[in-house]
């Protein structure tokens, strides 16, 4: 019997100047989550089952970007996305274009377990999820107001934004607007934390499980898919570890982020934290991201080269910790 040890996360690239009412809401609901997680483990739920029940939870809670709550496209509606990953076997299920099905976790969770597929994306995945007789809700039960408020700013900033902060034009002596340094794929965006939401567990027997859900980026292009469904991507759990990511998607997707952290483990020796600052210091290529990870030994570790990163863990000799910086 080894030591359980739980981390979720909040999305990272958190804005120097977020207000101190908004972090401490994160506060409070990661702290809720870890509650939930721990009460499970000390249950002796596996770790798969903890990882979805922390998701579902961050999923139902507005303040982040899944579930309800989720980014809107460039349309105006949402379009969801989520992948989980049993680790003692690899199993794994994900799930993306989800425009009414309530807890996107839930129905990856059923992909994995009621299908002979990984992966399931849009018309097929809400048939399925119909077939399965899973929660279904109108695509505005996903929409929030500030969220309607941030998309309107982000058109007429013609950029994309991760989330809901106001996009910064800085203009130069005639006027014009400066164009943004960061890009992706080449391209000059306006980056803002995404606050996808993810879940890292590793239970008593020693099993490592992760989930990973998101909305995805405000403004984003109808059917764009981000790094949160992409097993070895966004979410990865084996034998040995469990990582879920979040930042920019597309650098994490160039870079497979989560399965480099067990790959440095495997096959340079290198132990979890020292796997983590590794792959976050040498493996983004520019690219901005933060991840969170447990191992099967009961360690935990977060790695962000952002600003700062929504996160929390617990392990079971007591040690809890939450943070934004």
């Amino acid at each position: 019997m080894g030591a359980w040890a739980i981390a979720v996360h909040g999305g990272a690239g958190v804005d120097p100047n977020l207000p101190k009412e908004r972090q401490e809401d994160a506060k409070r609901l990661l702290t809720r989550c870890l509650d939930i997680g721990i009460s499970a483990l000390r249950s002796n739920l596996p770790a798969i089952d903890v990882v979805e029940l922390v998701v579902r939870e961050l999923e139902t809670d507005p303040l982040f970007n899944s579930g309800r709550g989720s980014a809107l496209t460039e349309n105006g509606t949402v379009e969801m996305e989520a992948s989980v990953m049993d680790g003692p076997k690899r199993r794994c299920g994900a799930v993306s274009g989800l425009t009414t099905v309530k807890n996107p976790v839930s129905l990856a969770r059923l992909v994995m377990d009621k299908t002979p597929h990984s992966y399931l994306a849009f018309a097929g995945a809400e048939e399925f999820a119909r077939k399965q007789g899973v929660e279904l809700v109108d695509n505005e039960y996903f929409i929030t107001e500030d969220n309607v408020g941030m998309l309107k700013l982000a058109k007429e900033a013609n950029s994309i934004l991760f989330d809901y902060r106001i996009p910064t034009l800085c203009t130069c002596g005639g006027g014009t607007a400066m164009e943004s340094p960061i890009q992706m794929n080449g391209l000059p965006i306006t980056v803002y934390a995404p606050e996808t939401v993810g879940c890292v567990v590793v239970d008593k027997e020693g099993h490592c499980a992760a989930a990973t859900s998101t909305g995805g980026l405000m403004n984003k292009m109808i059917g764009r898919i981000g790094d949160s469904p992409l097993i070895g991507s966004g979410t990865y759990a084996c034998d040995l570890v469990a990582v879920s990511c979040t930042g920019e998607g597309e650098a994490i997707i160039r870079s497979t982020l989560a399965r480099e952290v067990a790959a440095v483990m495997e096959y340079k020796g290198l132990n979890l934290h020292e796997a983590v600052d590794y792959v976050i210091k040498y493996r983004l290529d520019e690219g901005k991201a933060g991840l969170i990870a447990v191992s099967k030994n009961g360690e935990v570790a977060c790695g962000f080269n952002t600003t700062g990163m929504f996160r929390g863990c617990a392990t079971e000799d007591g040690f809890m910790e939450v943070g934004v910086w």
